[in-house]
């Protein structure tokens, strides 16, 4: 296949078009082949008969999604037996308080300052991780602190930041139920996830 002529905008346009798609449908499950996607296209723009009757199709797509939902479903046996186990021997140590709720927390630093309340604004610092040690957000990698209010995260940040005077740096072991729930939150934070956060609260702004 030639490479085609990109200088003008409708051809930059049209494969801007058809690299968004193709990143769309890379992933949209294991085994995708991209010839049959070219010649769906193609069929398509050409106006012709598909070559594969829609019963087919519809057959096809339905046994996929069942596929993707079996595997959704094992990840999250997998990701909650993690967490619950994880929690279990974490809860064990001295240094860990462990509260109703099922949220541990660790305190690394202990402020002096006001408590927020769940109307509060606050400035922070913090990294998150799984419990395996991936980091999938830190506010001390992007060099700037993140303000939020108290009543506006996950529950278990709720609950922690008002617990914690300014100037505190604590260690936080969230439950899923506590952080993402059985959604997740997309990317490296899949469904049932146990998350642990180190928070540095550095000021109340409101």
């Amino acid at each position: 296949m030639s490479t085609p002529d990109f200088t003008s905008t409708e051809a930059k346009a049209s494969y801007g078009i058809g690299l968004q798609m193709g990143q769309q449908v890379k992933g949209a499950f294991e085994g995708v082949s991209i010839d049959a996607v070219v010649s769906g296209i193609q069929d398509a723009f050409a106006g012709q008969n598909p070559q594969i009757p829609a019963d087919d199709i519809n057959a096809a797509f339905m046994e996929i999604q069942e596929r993707l939902q079996a595997q959704q479903a094992e990840m999250a046996k997998k990701y909650a037996a993690e967490g619950e186990t994880f929690l279990a021997e974490n809860a064990k140590r001295d240094e860990v308080t462990v509260l109703e709720s099922g949220l541990q927390y660790e305190v690394i630093t202990e402020g002096s300052g006001e408590k927020p309340t769940a109307d509060s604004t606050v400035r922070t610092h913090y990294a998150g991780t799984l419990v395996d040690g991936q980091e999938f957000d830190s506010s001390y990698k992007r060099g700037e602190p993140a303000e939020f209010p108290v009543g506006g995260v996950i529950k278990g940040w709720t609950e922690a930041l008002q617990m914690m005077p300014v100037g505190s740096k604590w260690k936080l072991y969230v439950p899923y139920q506590l952080a993402y729930g059985e959604q997740g939150a997309g990317g490296a934070i899949g469904p049932f996830q146990a998350l642990i956060f180190e928070i540095e609260l550095l000021d109340i702004v409101s």
